[in-house]
């Protein structure tokens, strides 16, 4: 059996944000050579999440709306992990519904997707650099 771990980083100008990485995980499975296994994408901070979902704008902002419906960002003070001296408690929950990570089969090299299915990088906190790990095993 074969593994292959590779991190990709992204840096959102914005403090939430939805990235379509399906076209960096596709050239890690180039990459990696490997043909038949299981693709690991993992969000590598508590702020951020992975998930699988279509690409759609309506629906990306109706997960915006939903998200800061469940857990609004202001006002702060409501929340007591900001009486840390952070303000981001809401992303920590808006990342724990959306997801730490997924995991999708790879046959014949491919990533064997149902129909419209890509993965997101899910941030939360922007404004900062942070890590997805991708790691693949299988021959």
């Amino acid at each position: 059996m074969k593994s292959y771990r590779k991190e990709l980083w992204f840096h959102t100008p914005e403090r939430i944000a939805f990235i379509n990485i399906t076209p960096q995980i596709e050239a890690c499975v180039q990459e990696s050579g490997i043909k038949e296994g299981l693709v690991l994408i993992n969000a590598m901070h508590i702020t951020a999440s992975v998930f699988i979902n279509d690409d759609e704008p309506g629906l990306h902002r109706d997960f915006e709306n939903w998200l800061e419906n469940l857990a609004p960002h202001a006002p702060t003070h409501r929340y007591k992990h900001n009486m840390t001296g952070e303000d981001n408690a809401d992303a920590h929950l808006k990342r724990t519904v959306m997801g730490r990570e997924v995991v999708v089969a790879l046959t014949e090299g491919r990533l064997d997707f149902g129909p419209w299915e890509q993965i997101f990088y899910g941030e939360f906190d922007g404004r900062r650099p942070k890590r997805v790990l991708v790691k693949i095993i299988g021959d």
